[in-house]
C-alpha cells in the first residue's frame, strides 16, 4: 500500500533573493529567528533581552510564485475548526546567520550583518579602464541598468521550500539556467514563544514615520560616553522653539540636541496629542 504524502508547507521563488536577503538582514542583530509562514507571506521576528521585538515582514507579493498549504492538523485535534477562519500558519526557528550566508553563496545578495569584521569586498564595475598606471579612472558602461543600484549586477534566483515541522528550510539558488546550481537545506528548529507587547491603537499619543537612516545617522553622531538618551516630540503648531522631534543625550562631559523640523520630506507621518519623553 502507498501512503500519500503531505503536500509542502511552502513553495515560493524569487528572480533576484537581494531584496530578500535586505528585509532580513534588518532584523539580523539578533542571530536566532522565528519564522512565521501563511497565505499573506513570511514574518521574521526577533527578540532581544526580552525587551525588544523586530518583525520583517514579506508579503507574498514579494516572490515571483507562492504557493501555502496549511500544516496538517493531528488527527487526535478535536478542536472544531470555523470554516470561516484562516488557515493555521507554520511557525519554525532558524539561524539567521545560516539563512543570510546562504542566500549569498553566489556573493550577489550583499554582505551579512552577522560577519566577522563586517568588511565586504569592493565591488568594481561593468566597463573598461581610461588612464594608465594607479590614476586611471573606471568607466561604468552600464550606467542606465538597475543592477547599478545593487551590489552585483548578477542576480541569484531562488526557489525555496519547506514540507513541514521537523524538516529543514530547502534552498534551490542559481545564477542562470546554464550556470552553477546549489542546494542548501537549513535546519529548523521548534519555536519558542516570544515576548508579547499590547499595543492599544486607541491610546497612542505619538506616532511618526521616517527614513531609517537618518536616525541612525543622527545615533552614530552621539559621543559614547552619553548614558542617557531622550526623544522628545512636541504636538504641531507648538512654536518654533518646539520642534516636533527632538533628540538629547546626556554625558560626563555635556549634552547633545537633534532636531528634526516639520518637514514632509523628513518626517513623512507626524502625529502627537501632547508633549512626550521617552528616556
Amino acid at each position: 500500500m502507498s501512503q500519500q504524502t503531505a503536500p509542502e508547507v511552502l513553495q515560493a521563488s524569487v528572480n533576484d533573493v537581494r531584496h530578500l536577503a535586505s528585509m532580513i538582514r534588518g532584523v539580523a542583530f539578533v542571530n536566532r529567528a522565528t519564522v512565521s509562514v501563511s497565505e499573506a507571506g513570511i514574518t521574521v521576528t526577533v527578540e532581544e533581552a526580552r525587551s525588544l521585538i523586530a518583525n520583517a515582514y514579506i508579503p507574498y507579493t514579494l516572490f515571483s510564485s507562492y504557493v501555502f498549504n496549511s500544516p496538517q492538523v493531528p488527527d487526535d485535534t478535536t478542536t472544531s475548526q470555523d470554516p470561516d477562519s484562516q488557515p493555521a500558519a507554520a511557525v519554525f526557528e532558524v539561524q539567521l546567520d545560516v539563512l543570510l550566508e546562504c542566500l549569498n553563496i553566489f556573493g550577489t545578495a550583499g554582505g551579512n550583518l552577522l560577519a566577522k569584521g563586517g568588511a565586504g569586498v569592493e565591488q568594481k564595475p561593468r566597463g573598461k579602464a581610461q588612464g594608465k598606471g594607479k590614476g586611471k579612472e573606471w568607466v561604468d558602461l552600464n550606467t542606465n541598468r538597475i543592477d547599478n543600484y545593487f551590489t552585483s549586477s548578477k542576480a541569484t534566483a531562488l526557489r525555496m521550500s519547506y514540507q513541514g515541522e521537523g524538516y529543514p528550510l530547502t534552498l534551490l539558488l542559481a545564477e542562470d539556467a546554464s550556470g552553477p546550481k546549489t542546494t542548501c537545506e537549513v535546519t529548523t528548529l521548534e519555536p519558542e514563544p516570544n515576548l508579547e507587547l499590547p499595543f492599544d491603537d486607541d491610546e497612542k499619543v505619538v506616532k511618526l514615520i521616517m527614513k531609517s537612516v537618518w536616525l541612525g545617522e543622527a545615533l552614530s553622531e552621539i559621543d559614547q560616553s552619553c548614558d542617557t538618551l531622550s526623544i522628545i516630540c512636541n504636538p504641531p503648531g507648538g512654536g518654533k522653539k518646539q520642534p516636533p522631534l527632538r533628540i538629547h543625550a546626556v554625558g560626563a562631559f555635556g549634552s547633545t540636541e537633534m532636531d528634526y523640523p516639520n518637514d514632509r520630506e523628513v518626517l513623512e507621518v507626524f502625529e502627537c496629542v501632547e508633549r512626550v519623553s521617552f528616556k
